[in-house]
């Protein structure tokens, strides 16, 4: 079986996956600009027979395999940045730039997207089409796929696109996946209360953007469950609020800021006129005034039907039917692989990488100083990247 063969040959590589990620690892970048990352990348696939094309936006680069006779066109997708946070894992290849960690596991994608295109190499004899490997910056918040996509590095356009994700919380070696919304859009939101301040003694003297701003947050939270039906997965939550400068100083103004999470282009712009007349009216019942700005973040991740029930004949080809999760649910988090799901029919999928034979349910998260990785899981990912490619220009949605 063909994706059998591929977990052999990934498994021959974890030497080169783990080496690649850890130096990764070791020194974690951010945002969009990765040239350290990228040129390990190039560095690890130099010998590679591999086109290689770059925009002025950012770092991101594709590195294109051409087959030996024309065909179908798949892209494969790996993210380069890290997080602006501290370590605490212990680990000897930890971060070594304090304030920077690869606690998303982007380190581990880059690196199965490099074994995935050394694995597809070695068999370009056998491809008919055109395989793109896309490394990627910028993920956590700074749009790198639109940045991409702006500079025309997806040109032309693939047929399918693939990505994976770790979950370090998440049976080791279980892949997971659903049809339609898989992440949510992510949207920031900052509401200014204005009034006119004065001595905490005197506040019939004064127009108090405190209490407003206090019976905005709580407004907004009716609006969610009173305004959306309570299937619909709609989630906004204020996160901070700042006001004043001493304790019997009622300040002019007060701001508030969270986050919109929505699982519908409908859901999401709706939301976005709601929080605004919410603010504005509740602020107006008080004798105030308010605005909202708001910032949108990624999209909604939609898989495509197709491309899942692809993804999940890989996995369970890999690791028999217990190497495949239907996820019941859609995740809140979100994941700007959406801006490619948008032009291109595909999937992202989930990779468990608990150690093998632990409690996953007790190990820490992604985003968390102390997140762990067990690597014997990586030359699974890498397999299944290359599987996905393979059986989608062998076979198309068929």
């Amino acid at each position: 079986m063909l994706t059998q063969d591929l977990l052999e040959s990934a498994r021959g590589l974890s030497q080169e996956i783990v080496t690649l990620r850890r130096s990764i690892h070791a020194e974690p970048e951010l945002g969009l600009e990765t040239p350290k990352t990228l040129a390990k990348v190039r560095a690890a696939l130099a010998d590679l027979p591999l086109t290689w094309r770059e925009g002025p936006s950012c770092t991101g680069a594709i590195a294109t395999l051409e087959g030996t006779t024309p065909g179908r066109r798949v892209l494969l997708r790996g993210d380069m940045d890290a997080l602006p946070m501290d370590e605490k894992t212990g680990l000897d290849f930890a971060s070594t730039v304090p304030g920077r960690m690869h606690a998303c596991g982007h380190d581990t994608h880059t690196a199965m997207l490099a074994g995935a295109a050394r694995l597809l190499c070695a068999r370009q004899a056998e491809i008919s089409g055109t395989v793109d490997f896309m490394f990627q910056p910028g993920e956590e918040g700074y749009h790198g796929a639109r940045h991409m996509i702006d500079d025309g590095l997806l040109e032309p356009q693939a047929d399918a696109a693939f990505a994976l994700h770790i979950m370090p919380n998440a049976p080791f070696g279980v892949i997971g996946g659903r049809a339609g919304p898989l992440l949510a859009a992510a949207d920031q939101f900052t509401i200014t209360v204005k009034g006119q301040g004065g001595h905490a003694s005197m506040p019939h003297d004064c127009s108090d953007p405190v209490p407003a701003a206090a019976a905005i947050v709580s407004a907004i939270q009716a609006m969610v469950t009173r305004r959306f039906n309570a299937a619909s997965a709609v989630v906004v939550t204020v996160t901070q609020i700042h006001a004043g400068t001493a304790h019997n100083v009622i300040p002019d103004d007060v701001t508030l800021g969270g986050t919109m999470r929505t699982l519908s282009p409908e859901h999401r712009e709706k939301v976005h006129a709601l929080i605004a007349e919410c603010a504005s009216l509740t602020a107006a019942a008080h004798g105030v005034e308010a605005s909202c700005e708001i910032e949108e973040g990624f999209p909604v991740t939609i898989c495509d039907e197709r491309a899942v029930a692809l993804g999940k004949s890989v996995a369970q080809e890999i690791g028999g039917a217990e190497g495949w999760r239907d996820l019941a649910d859609p995740i809140m988090g979100a994941e700007d692989f959406s801006y490619v799901l948008e032009k291109v029919p595909g999937a992202m999928f989930f990779l468990g990488v608990a150690k093998e034979g632990e409690d996953w349910r007790q190990c820490c998260a992604i985003h968390s100083p102390r997140m762990l990785v067990d690597e014997n899981a990586l030359p699974r990912g890498t397999a299944m990247l290359a599987g996905c490619a393979l059986k989608f220009l062998n076979e198309g949605w068929s």
